[in-house]
């Protein structure tokens, strides 16, 4: 009996050792992710993503409570020339840069020399913008950084700039004003904007008597030891800058933004980690108070939207926003450039934080790693258990149905949100559930205090309904703006939209058999042609416009920022789609008594319709001659 037993103890302990071996290679066939429990683990899986996916350069600067854990980079700073990455290269940081305009203000707030609550054109009345609402909603400071003016999205010439001269800061903000203007009441809805930052931190230069980047400097990157990092192209730069890569590993020109507070730091892993070390020692670095534990509080949280006020928790904030992983919610800010993306983030309660570059625009890649940095992080912290504190009444049922949003980041996006972004909200059990009409994974919120609802992951408040001072009753999720729809009208645009679809295809396909014919002498000239050749053209007008569009988006800055050809093939053939879509209803109509084939007819009419009622959403829209350099 003791031998034996014995011997079971010894194939026991044999079968333990064979399932932890077998357990990586199992959770890996079955397309699961290992999460890594060492640092080596870690740097062995990011080696990989970079290996696997041809990744030219990944710089990594990961911090805890005590210091630095992992600063370096993999690959290539420059695939051209063999040059190899490492922990002083530099990277393009992209909107990350946008944080420091946020700290700066913050620290002049500290002094009592700018309030949040400042209005704008008090402090900067030489900025042009335009808001109707001025007398009674001013645009004020906070909104300037929560993304809340409710400013177009700058527009693309001004990405298109590249000007090698260093242009003032108020050079860029005067180059191309006509985006800065508020389509709804400043700090009513988030809606991204890179034009406010920089009139941020124009208002820091007013204050200050000195150039932005020197405050910056001064204040920020000499105290922090950050020796290289810069806003221009500087020789540190020019010696240690990665090259960035595009489409394939295309090399890219370096790019002068023209409003550099929005996206122009270059930064190596040392200075990144320095930036990380900044927000989990809550503003104190080496000992050296640089900026108040409560100004970082603030920085963290949003104020300015009605949902806000209303009690909404995750949102962004002073260039920093709430992201979610697993059941954590990391405070964050992310970037990218032309061939370049960036992310700093970092867990406060964990007293963990990363930085991610990398000088590519492989956001799969990316974005594989970051998660198994955050795996990393995370690993050994207990996971939050969400319970609901409430349970929704029955007035809550009035939250459901169908919504679209309301707040484009580019107001000329706007047609495609109407159509293709409608969500449905409904309740399963207590549990509210958000949806993409059109497929999509389903987002879960739990009852919390009256009109808000808790993310299931982290419990924290999410979902809000509120009150828009011009839309009405509307839905705040995350930032995302959503305004209740009718069935009838949400479904009749995604009909409209499909029909259309299917008349272009069958007025190609039904060409490919009259056109022969009518070659061969068959179909005789006159009406029986007139009233298919309009919508034939017009849909052949749609599809060079999408053409070339798909063209531009290649390189979207001097493709679509700047009158080129690309760009005029644009805006003609949305002027001939418009003009074919109307020959064509016009022709509808006065060969309607016409002998010919009622089915050729009756088929070639609608699709004439068809194209006139997108034709006019589409002017409705300012689609209809769309300048995209303008």
């Amino acid at each position: 009996m003791h031998n034996r037993s014995g011997v079971n103890r010894l194939t026991a302990i044999a079968a333990l050792v064979l399932i932890l071996l077998l357990t990586p290679l199992l959770l890996a066939d079955e397309g699961l992710e290992v999460v890594p429990q060492t640092l080596q683990e870690l740097q062995d899986a990011v080696a990989k993503v970079v290996e696997e996916n041809n990744l030219p350069a990944v710089g990594i600067a990961m911090v805890d409570e005590t210091g630095p854990v992992w600063v370096d980079a993999l690959g290539m700073a420059n695939l051209e020339d063999s040059i190899d990455a490492d922990a002083d290269s530099m990277f393009r940081i992209g909107s990350t840069s946008k944080m420091f305009v946020a700290l700066s203000v913050l620290k002049l707030v500290e002094e009592g020399r700018l309030s949040l609550d400042d209005r704008v054109a008090d402090l900067a009345p030489d900025i042009a913008y335009e808001n109707q609402w001025e007398e009674t909603d001013p645009v004020r400071i906070v909104h300037l950084l929560e993304h809340t003016t409710g400013w177009d999205d700058i527009h693309l010439p001004e990405y298109a700039s590249n000007d090698p001269t260093p242009l003032t800061l108020k050079e860029g903000l005067d180059f191309h004003p006509h985006s800065r203007i508020s389509r709804w009441k400043p700090g009513s809805r988030m809606s991204y904007c890179n034009a406010g930052p920089p009139v941020a931190a124009y208002i820091v230069e007013k204050v200050t008597g000195q150039e932005f980047e020197s405050y910056v400097h001064e204040n920020f990157f000499d105290p922090m030891g950050m020796e290289t990092m810069t806003y221009r192209l500087s020789a540190d730069v020019e010696k240690h800058g990665v090259t960035s890569y595009m489409n394939d590993n295309q090399p890219q020109n370096y790019w002068h933004i023209v409003m550099r507070p929005s996206g122009s730091i270059n930064a190596s892993p040392k200075d990144m980690a320095k930036m990380v070390a900044l927000f989990l020692n809550r503003g104190t670095v080496d000992g050296l108070p640089l900026i108040m534990p409560g100004s970082l509080d603030r920085m963290e949280r949003t104020e300015s939207t009605t949902a806000a006020e209303a009690g909404q928790e995750i949102g962004y904030g002073l260039s920093n926003y709430v992201s979610i992983h697993e059941s954590w919610a990391y405070r964050e800010h992310n970037g990218g450039v032309n061939g370049g993306i960036t992310e700093l983030a970092y867990l406060p309660q964990g007293g963990v934080g990363h930085a991610i570059m990398v000088n590519s625009d492989d956001g799969a890649s990316f974005w594989k790693i970051s998660e198994l940095i955050r795996d990393f992080e995370t690993r050994n912290l207990e996971a939050v258990i969400v319970e609901s504190d409430a349970s929704p009444g029955v007035e809550s049922s009035s939250i459901e149905g169908l919504y679209y949003p309301i707040n484009p980041r580019q107001q000329i996006s706007h047609f495609i949100d109407r159509i293709f972004g409608v969500e449905k909200l409904w309740f399963d059990g207590d549990k509210l559930q958000r949806k993409p009409l059109l497929g999509g994974d389903a987002t879960t919120y739990l009852a919390g205090p009256p009109n808000l609802y808790r993310d299931d992951k982290t419990g924290l408040v999410s979902l809000a309904e509120v009150v828009d001072p011009l839309a009405g009753r509307v839905v705040h999720a995350g930032s995302r703006v959503l305004k209740p729809v009718s069935p009838l009208l949400a479904y009749g645009q995604l009909g409209v939209a499909i029909v259309w679809v299917l008349a272009i295809a069958t007025s190609f396909l039904y060409f490919l058999v009259w056109g022969v014919r009518r070659l061969r002498g068959k179909i005789p000239a006159g009406a029986t042609v007139r009233i298919r050749v309009w919508p034939l053209l017009a849909g052949l007008s749609f599809a060079v416009l999408i053409g070339l569009f798909t063209l531009g988006m290649s390189d979207p800055f001097m493709q679509l920022g700047t009158p080129s050809p690309v760009a005029v093939g644009i805006m003609l053939s949305s002027i001939l789609f418009a003009v074919f879509a109307a020959l064509g209803v016009y022709t509808s109509i006065r060969e309607r008594g016409s002998a010919m084939n009622r089915a050729n007819y009756w088929h070639s009419s609608i699709t004439s319709f068809v194209h006139a009622i997108v034709a006019c959403y589409l002017l409705w829209f300012g689609v209809i001659g769309l300048m995209t350099w303008g």
